[in-house]
């Protein structure tokens, strides 16, 4: 298998490092020359092109991941599909829930892999996660938050919560396994007037659960931490310590005739195997590609996540009324 990628920035060089070292990175396209200058050092025997027509015009060529720039991933992802070749396009699959419906379309009807780059449905721990809410072992969800927050980087062609949110939007989704029913975002531009920096979105599930999601680039520390509240048990994934990533409490609140009473007994860390979540998403690509089944994260799940960033932007418009997904 043979695989072009399109787009090898600051996300796009990781990619292009694992594709390598999986020996099945043929081809590299970016506009900078000094990204191409560097692809034969870096990753030798892959070829290194301004022009993706190279790519997608090539019989050695079997897939295509797109790791461009958000505003351009509807577009090649569609003349990807059109060349007949599979598809991972990095997250948001679209910035247009039109969009996003027709490239599903597209791949349904020329039989082809479409695949969306919502990375932490590969993370071990948050794979652990699902198990523990899929079991039972925390009760009824009633509550996930989810704090997504750092200094920088600034993006100029999207918010924030295009570019952070969709990484929650879809763990959310993954948890719960259904759409909310309501989704309301309020954020505020202080850097570039039009370009949202802060945003808190309040996502209003069916059976009376709910999420937040905080996420901010002006922030003076990172973050990225997800707790979930169940009726039996609660856990917290940290994201950025280095040990103890899942953890479990045996939290919460019991009745004893008709009064509330704390429940503080066990904290426990969950361990998992520790493995690149970016390596498994590809490795789980690339067998897509070969056994032609399904993705985990294929076209409907990303039009699913976009789904509810365009509800988030529309209450944002709004100035944080509630948009209702029917």
């Amino acid at each position: 298998m043979k695989i072009g990628l399109v787009g090898c920035g600051y996300w796009g060089k990781n990619i292009a490092r694992n594709l390598h070292q999986m020996g099945v990175l043929r081809a590299v396209c970016d506009p900078s020359p000094k990204i191409l200058e560097s692809v034969p050092k870096l990753y030798p025997g892959a070829l290194a092109t301004k022009s993706l027509a190279d790519i997608l015009g090539s019989k050695e060529i079997d897939a295509v991941v797109i790791a461009s720039p958000a505003a351009q991933h509807a577009a090649i992802a569609k003349e990807a599909l059109l060349a007949g070749k599979d598809v991972l396009v990095e997250k948001p699959v679209a910035l247009d829930v039109k969009e996003a419906r027709g490239l599903v379309a597209l791949a349904r009807r020329r039989k082809r892999i479409l695949m969306v780059g919502h990375i932490l449905h590969y993370h071990p721990a948050i794979l652990k996660l699902k198990e523990l809410v899929d079991s039972g072992d925390l009760g009824d969800i009633q509550y996930v938050y989810s704090n997504r927050l750092n200094l920088g980087r600034i993006r100029h062609e999207e918010n924030i919560l295009w570019s952070f949110a969709p990484h929650d939007i879809s763990v959310l989704l993954l948890l719960l396994g259904r759409l909310p029913k309501r989704v309301t975002t309020a954020g505020e531009s202080w850097l570039r007037k039009g370009v949202v920096d802060v945003t808190m979105t309040t996502l209003e599930f069916a059976k009376g659960a709910r999420g937040h999601i905080f996420v901010s680039w002006l922030h003076p520390f990172k973050e990225q931490k997800l707790v979930v509240v169940g009726s039996k048990r609660m856990a917290v994934f940290d994201d950025v310590v280095k040990e103890g990533k899942l953890k479990l409490f045996d939290k919460g609140v019991d009745w004893m005739d008709g009064q509330p009473v704390i429940r503080q007994t066990s904290e426990s860390t969950l361990f998992f195997p520790e493995l690149e979540p970016l390596r498994e998403e590809l490795l789980h690509f690339i067998d897509c590609v070969k056994t032609r089944k399904t993705p985990r994260t294929d076209g409907r799940n990303g039009l699913d996540v976009l789904r509810v960033l365009d509800a988030g932007q529309r209450s944002l418009d709004a100035g944080g009324k509630p948009v209702t997904i029917r």
